[in-house]
C-alpha cells in the first residue's frame, strides 16, 4: 500500500489531490476548513476559507480566501481530476466566534465565523453538493485532517480532543 502524501492547506489556499493523500488545515478560528471528495475515486480537495464574500475585495488574488470563490474553484479543480459530481460529498469544520463581545453579538466584525458557515453552506447548496458532516460554531479553534483512505475528517478542537466526522 502506498503511503499517503501529507498536504498542508494554508490560510486562503485550496488544494486538490488524488488518493493516497492526507489534507490538513491548521489554526481554524472563524475560518472554515472545507473538504469536497469523490467517495469512489477517493479524490479530494480542501480549502481554508477566511471570509464569506469577495464582493468587497478590490482584487481576488487568492480565491481560496472567500467562500463564494473557493467552492466553485475547488469543484473546477476536482472535475479536472476526473471526479463525478454525483459522487461528490462535503464536510466542513470551523466558523468559531473567537472574540465574544457583550452587547455586540450581531455586529458583522464579530460574527465572521457564522457568516463563513452560512456562505459556505449556501455555495455548496447552489452547486448541488451534499454536506454530509460538519463541526462548526462554538468558541474554540480547530485544526482538521482529511484522509483519502478512510474518508474521515478528523477535527481537533483546542483543549477538547479530536472528533471524527
Amino acid at each position: 500500500m502506498k503511503q499517503p502524501i501529507p498536504i498542508h492547506v494554508g490560510m486562503a489556499d485550496l488544494v486538490v489531490s488524488k488518493h493516497p493523500a492526507t489534507l490538513t488545515a491548521l489554526g481554524l478560528g472563524s475560518c472554515i476548513g472545507l473538504v469536497i471528495f469523490d467517495q469512489l475515486s477517493r479524490t479530494a480537495g480542501m480549502a481554508h476559507i477566511m471570509l464569506p464574500d469577495s464582493s468587497e475585495a478590490h482584487k481576488v488574488s487568492r480565491p481560496g480566501k472567500f467562500a463564494d470563490t473557493a467552492v466553485p474553484l475547488l469543484l473546477d479543480e476536482l472535475y479536472k481530476l476526473g471526479t463525478v459530481k454525483a459522487q461528490l460529498r462535503a464536510k466542513m469544520a470551523g466558523g468559531a466566534r473567537m472574540f465574544p463581545v457583550s452587547g455586540k453579538a450581531d455586529h458583522a466584525i464579530f460574527s465572521v465565523g457564522n457568516r463563513n458557515i452560512e456562505a459556505t453552506t449556501r455555495m455548496l447548496g447552489a452547486a448541488g453538493i451534499r454536506l454530509v458532516a460538519s463541526d462548526t460554531g462554538g468558541s474554540k479553534g480547530r485544526s482538521v485532517e482529511f484522509s483519502t483512505e478512510t474518508l474521515k475528517f478528523a477535527v481537533k478542537i483546542l483543549g477538547t480532543g479530536t472528533n471524527e466526522i
